[in-house]
């Protein structure tokens, strides 16, 4: 699972390190978070496509996935919207894969805290979880405030294979496996330029903090941060049994 990914040298460094990744971990799943894919964040066709192409599996995304007003790829089903949105709006926060000896669900929920107020993201989990039938659970949870995220991980500790948050841009140093079952790490971080302000070129970050005043972010270039987490899940149960966060800075991730 990657973390959100920003902008075209996000992409760029995505698909040039995932299908390396892939092949060193023996990864059988990628799941990444393309929600600020698209110049300009959201995500549109173009920035899907480009994720799709360097080995996506499913994209998440997060409170900005109706930014660009492209409703239209969400009626490709392994791209997700949080599942806690409206009924009504485009798209689901549900995608079921058949991965032979096993089905793996990868569910999209958002926070409340700090965001939108959308469904009660617990309340919506439990509705999900009682008509899920796959072995496998992953939960991409796009929040901002971190005790939210810790709720949830332990709210489902024993009851999905892994709990992973994104938002933040920065990687957390809490990786571990709750109650010897479930995966947890509270953000998994992003994939996007090194010198930036959570991939945002930083003069235009310090601007906007420091004089208050509306101000339009560009994408930092590369070289790039990348960051992502390694999951080992076993298929017959569904527990995690291991994780491993994946952190790549630009001297090594563009060689």
């Amino acid at each position: 699972m990657f973390g959100d990914v920003v902008g075209e040298a996000g992409c760029e460094c995505f698909c040039r390190q995932a299908p390396k990744l892939k092949r060193e971990y023996g990864a059988d799943l990628i799941v990444v978070n393309g929600e600020n894919s698209a110049k300009g964040n959201g995500i549109t066709p173009q920035s899907a496509d480009m994720l799709f192409s360097g080995g996506a599996d499913v994209i998440t995304t997060g409170n900005h996935c109706f930014r660009r007003k492209c409703d239209r790829i969400f009626s490709n089903e392994r791209i997700l919207r949080p599942a806690n949105y409206p009924d009504g709006a485009p798209g689901s926060g549900v995608c079921v894969l058949d991965c032979g000896p096993c089905s793996v669900a990868v569910i999209n929920l958002m926070g409340t805290a700090f965001l939108d107020a959308l469904d009660n993201p617990f309340t919506v989990i439990d509705r999900l979880l009682a008509v899920n039938e796959a072995r496998i659970t992953l939960l991409d949870f796009h929040a901002e405030a971190t005790s939210e995220k810790r709720a949830m991980g332990w709210y489902l500790s024993g009851r999905v294979s892994a709990v992973i948050g994104t938002h933040t841009h920065v990687q957390t140093a809490d990786e571990e496996i709750l109650d010897g079952k479930t995966g947890y790490l509270t953000d998994v971080g992003m994939v996007g330029g090194e010198r930036s302000v959570l991939g945002v070129k930083p003069e235009l970050a310090i601007e906007k903090q420091r004089f208050k005043r509306p101000v339009q972010f560009e994408e930092a270039e590369a070289p790039c941060i990348l960051n992502a987490v390694f999951l080992e899940i076993d298929s017959k149960s569904g527990i995690c049994n291991k994780i491993e966060r994946i952190f790549m800075r630009g001297s090594t991730n563009y060689t």
